[in-house]
Formats: C-alpha cells, sequence, structure tokens
C-alpha cells in the first residue's frame, strides 16, 4: 500500500470558505487543498496577519486570493485588495487566477497593473472603479504619487514572494507603500516568501502586527531512476501530440498514466482519446471507490494500458508495469509532480515521465526543476514519421516473438499451398498475411494532400489567411505576437505580412503549417476571436518577391477580392517590397 493512502484528506469545504467559492473549486476540478492553503485559508479567514513561508508553486495563489474574495464587498466600488508581485508575469498569472475562482460571486472588477503597461489605459480602468489591484512595486508606487489609486477603503495587502522582491531590489519601494500613510490602519496583511532573509523579516517586524507564522517544510523527493523530459507544446495542439505520445512511447506490456490537473479535465480527456479508438479510462475524485478498485485491476491485469488520473485519484496506485507517466496537465506545485512521476520507475524498473509545458507555463516547469534539483530534458514533438517507425519496429518486434515461441508447421504449409496454387511468391503471401495482422493500423501513414491552389514561395514560405484586419487596428506585431505566443514559431521565421481591411495574410514556414493553423485555431487577435485558414491564389494576387525585409515594411499595398489596402510607404511602387541597401 501506498503511503499515501494514510493521508488524512481535507476538502476545500472545511476550510470554512462560502458555498459559492466551493462550488467554483468543484467547477474547475479542484480536489482537495495543498498545504499551504490547507492551513493559511482559515487563519486569514479570521483576521490575523500571517507571514507564510513556502516554496515557489506551492499553490499560494489560491491561499490568498480565497481569503480576499470571500472577505471583500463587491457593492462598494473601490479597491479593497493590493497585492505585490515581483513581475508582470506573475501579476498576470495572479490575476487570471483571481478571475477563475470569482465566476460565481458577482462582478468583482481585478487588474493587474505593472510597468511596460501603457499607464493611461491603467489610470482609464482605475477610474472606472476596481476591487483588487495585483501589481509590480513600482508601478504601484507610480499611481500612488499620481493619486490615481486610492487605498482609503483597502482591507488587505498580500506580499508575494518577498524574497524575490527583495532580490530584484523593490523592497524600498514597499516600504513606501506599506509606510507614509498610503493605507488604514487596520488593514490584514499576508507576506509569503519562499525564504526569510533579514531585510524581509525587518518588514515583517515592522508592518505586520502579531503575525501567526505557517512553514510548509521542503521535502527532498528524488527520483533518480527516472528520465525526465520537458514537451514545450501549445495547449490547442496538446491532444494531438498526446496521441503522437501514446504511440511513440506504447511498450508491449508496459501502461502509461496520463495526469490531468482536475476530475473535469481527467473525464474529458479521456473520452477524446476514446474517440480516437483508444483504450483509455479516467479515474478522478468523482469515482466510487469501487470503480476506482476496477480501473486499477484491470490496469494491474495488464487489460486496461491507458489511464487518465487526478493526483488525488492517484493516491495508493501501485502498478509496477508503468512505464511512461505523461503530464498532460502542469500540476499546480512541484511535490505533485514528484508524485505524479513516482508512478514509473518501480520494483527497479526504468522509469520515464514527459511534462506537457506551454508557453505560459515556463515558468511553473523551472519551479518544477528547482524543487527537485533536477533538469528535464528538451524533447521535441513527434512526427507522424516517428509514429510509423514505431508502429514497424512494434510489429518486427510481434513477428520475431512468433517465430521463436509459436509452433508454426501448419501455417508453413499453408503458405506453401498458397505459392504452388496461385504461382506467387512466398515472401508476397508473407506481406500480404503481415498486412491482415496489422488490422486497422496502417505501418506507413500518408501526409496530408497539400491543398489545391494553395500559396507557396520558392523559399517554402505558405501564405495563411487570417479574419482580422486594419478595420480592427491590427498591426504586424499583433500578428507576429499571436503566432509566437499561441503556435509557440519563433518570430524570427515569420515571414511577411499584408493587412487588409478585414483580412491579415502572414508567410510561415512550410515545416510549420500545421502548427500555426491548430495553435491559432479559435485565438483572439485585439480581443476578437479569428479563423485562420490556407490562402489560395484566388485571396490575392501572386508575390513577385519573397524577400526577408522588417514587418513593417511588408504591409504593401495590392488589391484583393477580401479587402483594400492602403501603401503606408509613400512613393513606394505599390505591390512590391523595397530594395534593400547594399
Amino acid at each position: 500500500m501506498d503511503a499515501d493512502q494514510n493521508v488524512e484528506i481535507v476538502s476545500f469545504s472545511q476550510l470554512g470558505l462560502s458555498d459559492a467559492l466551493v462550488q467554483t473549486l468543484s467547477d474547475v476540478g479542484y480536489e482537495t487543498p495543498t498545504p499551504i492553503q490547507e492551513q493559511t485559508i482559515p487563519l486569514l479567514l479570521s483576521g490575523p496577519d500571517l507571514i507564510g513561508q513556502a516554496q515557489t508553486g506551492t499553490g499560494k495563489t489560491a491561499a490568498f486570493a480565497l481569503p480576499i474574495l470571500d472577505k471583500i464587498d463587491i457593492n462598494q466600488n473601490s479597491v479593497q485588495a493590493l497585492i505585490l508581485t515581483p513581475t508582470r508575469e506573475l501579476a498576470i498569472q495572479v490575476s487570471e487566477a483571481i478571475h477563475t475562482y470569482a465566476k460565481r460571486l458577482g462582478r468583482v472588477r481585478v487588474m493587474p497593473i505593472y510597468g511596460g503597461d501603457p499607464i493611461q489605459k491603467q489610470i482609464n480602468r482605475l477610474k472606472g472603479g476596481l476591487h483588487i489591484v495585483v501589481g509590480t512595486p513600482g508601478r504601484v508606487m507610480d499611481h500612488l504619487r499620481r493619486g490615481t489609486l486610492d487605498f482609503g477603503n483597502l482591507k488587505f495587502i498580500v506580499l508575494d514572494e518577498a524574497d524575490e522582491m527583495l532580490r530584484m531590489g523593490f523592497i524600498d519601494d514597499i516600504e513606501w507603500i506599506l509606510g507614509q500613510g498610503q493605507s488604514p490602519e487596520g488593514r490584514q496583511i499576508a507576506l509569503f516568501s519562499a525564504t526569510m532573509p533579514r531585510e524581509v523579516r525587518r518588514i515583517a517586524d515592522r508592518y505586520l502586527k502579531n503575525p501567526v507564522s505557517v512553514e510548509i517544510k521542503h521535502k527532498t523527493l528524488t527520483v533518480p531512476t527516472i528520465e525526465q523530459h520537458a514537451l514545450q507544446v501549445p495547449e490547442r495542439q496538446k491532444l494531438n501530440v498526446l496521441t503522437h505520445l501514446l504511440e511513440t512511447e506504447a511498450v508491449p506490456g508496459g501502461a502509461i498514466l496520463i495526469f490531468a490537473r482536475t476530475k473535469v479535465g481527467a473525464a474529458d480527456l479521456s473520452e477524446k482519446l476514446q474517440a480516437r479508438g483508444y483504450e483509455a479510462e479516467a479515474m478522478h475524485g468523482d469515482m466510487s471507490q469501487a470503480q476506482r478498485e476496477s480501473v486499477i485491476r484491470r490496469m494491474r491485469n495488464g487489460q486496461l494500458e491507458i489511464v487518465v488520473a487526478t493526483d488525488v485519484a492517484a493516491r495508493g496506485l501501485d502498478v509496477e508495469h508503468i512505464g511512461c507517466v505523461i503530464n498532460y496537465d502542469i500540476p499546480n506545485d512541484p511535490e505533485s509532480y514528484v508524485h505524479r512521476i513516482g508512478r514509473t520507475g518501480r520494483a527497479g524498473r526504468a522509469g520515464r515521465a514527459i511534462l506537457f509545458v506551454t508557453p505560459r507555463e515556463a515558468r511553473l516547469m523551472r519551479e518544477i526543476e528547482s524543487y527537485s534539483g533536477q533538469r528535464m530534458k528538451p524533447m521535441k514533438m513527434p512526427t507522424l514519421a516517428d509514429v510509423a517507425a514505431r508502429r514497424m519496429a512494434l510489429f518486427k518486434e510481434r513477428i520475431l516473438k512468433t517465430l521463436e515461441e509459436e509452433e508454426l508447421g501448419l501455417y508453413m504449409s499453408l503458405v506453401e499451398e498458397l505459392a504452388q496454387e496461385s504461382s506467387r511468391d512466398m515472401a508476397e503471401i508473407a506481406a500480404a498475411a503481415a498486412r491482415m495482422a496489422g488490422g486497422d493500423k496502417p505501418l506507413v501513414i500518408p501526409a496530408e494532400p497539400e491543398p489545391e491552389n494553395m500559396v507557396v514561395s520558392e523559399g517554402g514560405m505558405v501564405r495563411l489567411a487570417i479574419s482580422a484586419g486594419r478595420n480592427l487596428g491590427v498591426r504586424p506585431n499583433d500578428i507576429v505576437g499571436a503566432i509566437a505566443n499561441e503556435a509557440d514559431v519563433p518570430g524570427n521565421a515569420i515571414g511577411a505580412i499584408d493587412i487588409y481591411d478585414d483580412w491579415t495574410f502572414v508567410d510561415v514556414p512550410s515545416q510549420f503549417r500545421q502548427q500555426v493553423l491548430e495553435g491559432m485555431a479559435g485565438a483572439a487577435i485585439r480581443g476578437r476571436n479569428i479563423t485562420i485558414r490556407l490562402a489560395t491564389e484566388k485571396d490575392v494576387p501572386p508575390r513577385k518577391s519573397w524577400g526577408k525585409t522588417d514587418h513593417q515594411a511588408k504591409r504593401r499595398a495590392s488589391s484583393s477580392p477580401l479587402g483594400k489596402k492602403r501603401d503606408i510607404r509613400k512613393g513606394k511602387k505599390p505591390g512590391f517590397p523595397p530594395k534593400k541597401k547594399p
């Protein structure tokens, strides 16, 4: 029995949160609180200041965000909570998490404010009224000095990753914000930090009143026998990449365990895999103990090769022949990652773990590496050729195993008779038998046929059409940013961009064609969802030159049935890129 089975499982409903918040957590599939959440949430709800010491990535955001949402008054149109973070990325991440948790509470207005974002836009949002501000210290201090941020009704302050803010030189800014009469005396302060250097301790001693301390010990958990890989993959491509991995990672007699972050996600993913012909089952917290034991029993007996599980449901799962663990969703905290991948590599066997990392999750991956003390090996997305090669290798193994272990005298006689009766070569007959034995999965996967009239340049660039243009205010950097972020394509690999009234055409290397089409499907540009497809010769006139120039210069003038476009480069001949200077 796994040691995890002896751990008492606490639910969010036991922490004192409102029913609306508990229901939201259930909706998004959160099953149980992490240790920092379990210890911190009841304390923050009861009112004292708090010092929380825990490693980054242990679930601190929910630990402070949920009590804040429980205590603010959404009918009061003023800033009631301030969360200070060291970076813009963390400010955005925290803000998005709060939006998710607040969806059953009414219109909770949250905004990240940070340097590099137009300050006038932030000022306009602040004038409209906010309940929660998530910001970097420098920009928050700037707004306070301008008088555009009012803390007269502030009830709650969070210092998130205080040691990181110290390292980045923000301690003086934090002291200015906490002091100088900027906020009411009665506000509640929570300070979170992975370590407690002297300067951070001084902040706590000076500004926190009789704080309660919570410390989550960093457990040293090692996984020396497990080969760990990280796979960079856009969110919209995860399912296709997973199905390729299920074939390239398949080992005869071995099982694959896939982890999803939520019970909703686990159920949904298993259904999608079943629809694609895979024998997969979900295992999550909503299942009865009998259902869960049935899945484990079938897995142990070799009757089930793929299981999609959540962290809680996998507690006590001890199956020796799990050859690969795939983290389809990155876990909420590094400790969960180590527990997950510990399900493989058991009983002295070699194990393999693969982590899916979307562009927004690179920071979480670094936290996991820091926590475990081990670096993950970068891994390339498997191609159709890789899948075909793996099918071929496994098929050969099956044939050789049959040759070694089975009595084939009767079948040899059958082949010889067929050769005589049909005047066919025995190799041809063996090939036909192999084709029949192969079933529905072909050994060679044909490439998708090229669409007719697809626009392809001499340099191998493929032209794509995006349903957004000048009428929406689209600029070249919008297109480059969207493709780079959503499809994980390097910005410098993107070619010419032509912007018309309602459409934009962009050239991408042919090897990235499908990646961009899948990654950008349903993406938003300038706040509006777009469609993307291959451009054809009927859409725009063929280009005479496809030379690489900067994206602004590539917005050339030409006519198109999809909309007119003006030439922004005065005096240049329409339809052609500018000549390069020698």
